[in-house]
């Protein structure tokens, strides 16, 4: 333990309620379209019943082109000069874009070749991710240039995350929407379903989603980039894209978010199927509504987790925050391996609360770091680059996100899960997949707690940095309250 150096936040650098609630329903936006393509694709294997492999395919390969185009937009959105700012006019479109086109890439029928599907949902999905990636990337590189304080950007991160949770909270019941058989009757029906929940995603996701280009400003008014040539422009793109790579701060923080996020993603994507062939022997209308509830505990505990992350990390730091939340979430992992049990299916339950410690609390405290990592590459650079480096903090969530949904068809088919067996899945194969559920996601979180021992970017040091940006900058250095040193290990 050692002292460290606390400061308050100065009136002038708190946002108003509005702009944070306007922030925030982009943020539910963005969540929402995450939730929904996390969810739908179940619908292609068992509704459709397209070869999982097939399946991961379709889940991975748009995601790498969706990795591949992030920093190309968010190199973008760090030089676009408009009289509505950056960030404001790329999000408002978008938005719009990206929810007319989830509306329509969900409109599949019965009755064609499993290729047929493939191929219609592989152009769809990727029309779909460069849409996205226009709306969320100048998004997220938004968010970190709000507010220049320290503790204001956990909170405008802990309240636009705690408005994106509603989108996690609902996506259980989209399995229950989709399987309604009262709504949705047939051998089709969930086909049926998933068309309509789409029309529904896809029209909030445009409602939602303008919000933050209509009713928030853009702090930063930055000078008009140089006039230069495509070559140029290229180069400069590909030097800011190899300079991002060199922070080491960032890349710690890259690596943590990569481990927890997919370590989780590729562990849940098992969930439904132990409950539907484990816990209640093939039944997925019982499973729809375990998971259901499973998922409605875990947004639940979110909300409360984000709070407490967000106060934690004004009082005791953003690193050390990160490493208690993490931690309970490895004996949720644990306890959900025990809670696993066909007499008592519902025990389940009591894991969901623990492991969201660590997925809840992530985006929190993870992106007011990044935030605070822009500050320091400005003072190295003299460059603003909240979009590359928000591109390229997602590139590695959404590469493993690919790699995630890639690896998960190979894994299903190697436990030996075949989906014409029905009811009837061996043994082994029920064991090997709770093992991929609760095993993966304990040591990835557990490689991910090493990752950030060494993050070396305190509250002192990113006040000294700011102090330091607005003297370059000619202006007057806010007067925030130094308050008595607390112990700290941040």
């Amino acid at each position: 333990m050692r002292k460290t150096e606390h400061y308050e936040t100065a009136a002038e650098d708190r946002l108003p309620f509005m702009q944070k609630f306007a922030y925030g329903l982009g943020m539910l936006a963005n969540n929402l379209q995450a939730a929904a393509v996390g969810a739908l694709p179940i619908i292609l294997n068992l509704g459709l019943k397209m070869d999982p492999r097939l399946v991961g395919l379709l889940g991975s390969i748009p995601r790498l082109f969706d990795a591949f185009i992030d920093p190309i937009v968010g190199h973008v959105s760090d030089n676009t000069r408009t009289r509505w700012g950056r960030r404001r006019p790329l999000i408002f479109w978008g938005a719009i874009l990206s929810g007319i086109i989830f509306a329509l890439m969900w409109q599949l029928y019965p009755g064609h070749t499993q290729m047929f599907y493939f191929w219609v949902f592989l152009a769809a999905s990727v029309i779909f991710f460069t849409a996205y990636a226009i709306f969320s990337i100048p998004l997220v590189g938004y968010g970190y240039e709000l507010t220049p304080d320290y503790h204001e950007r956990t909170r405008l991160m802990g309240f636009s995350n705690i408005m994106g949770q509603i989108a996690w909270l609902l996506a259980p019941f989209f399995y229950e929407f989709i399987y309604n058989k009262n709504i949705f009757a047939g051998e089709f029906g969930a086909v049926r379903g998933a068309r309509t929940l789409a029309m529904i995603i896809g029209g909030s996701i445009i409602v939602l989603g303008v919000m933050p280009a209509l009713f928030t400003k853009e702090r930063m008014r930055l000078p008009p980039p140089d006039t230069e040539g495509t070559l140029q422009s290229v180069a400069k793109f590909f030097k800011r894209f190899v300079a991002t790579w060199k922070s080491r701060p960032f890349l710690k923080l890259c690596l943590a978010t990569f481990l927890i996020f997919n370590g989780y993603q590729l562990g849940s994507s098992f969930t439904f199927y132990n409950m539907t062939y484990y816990l209640f022997g093939g039944d997925e209308s019982r499973a729809s509504h375990l998971f259901k509830w499973f998922g409605i505990t875990s947004s639940l505990a979110t909300f409360a987790i984000i709070w407490l992350t967000t106060w934690m990390s004004t009082k005791i730091g953003k690193r050390r925050t990160f490493f208690i939340m993490t931690f309970v979430s490895l004996f949720g992992f644990v306890a959900k391996w025990f809670t696993y049990n066909p007499e008592h299916p519902y025990l389940l339950l009591l894991s969901a609360p623990l492991i969201s410690f660590g997925i809840g609390s992530l985006f929190t405290v993870a992106g007011a770091m990044v935030a605070d990592v822009c500050d320091l590459d400005e003072l190295n650079t003299g460059e603003r680059r909240e979009g590359m480096y928000g591109a390229i903090y997602w590139w590695m969530v959404k590469l493993g996100m690919a790699a995630a949904s890639l690896i998960f068809g190979y894994l299903l088919n190697a436990t030996g899960f075949d989906v014409a067996l029905k009811t009837v899945q061996p043994a082994r194969t029920l064991y090997l997949m709770r093992a991929c559920d609760c095993g993966i996601p304990l040591v990835a979180s557990a490689i991910a707690i090493l990752a950030v021992l060494t993050y070396e970017i305190t509250e002192g040091r990113a006040h000294q940095i700011r102090t330091e940006l607005e003297a370059r900058r000619g202006k007057l250095v806010s007067t925030a309250r130094q308050t008595e040193p607390a112990d700290d290990a941040d």
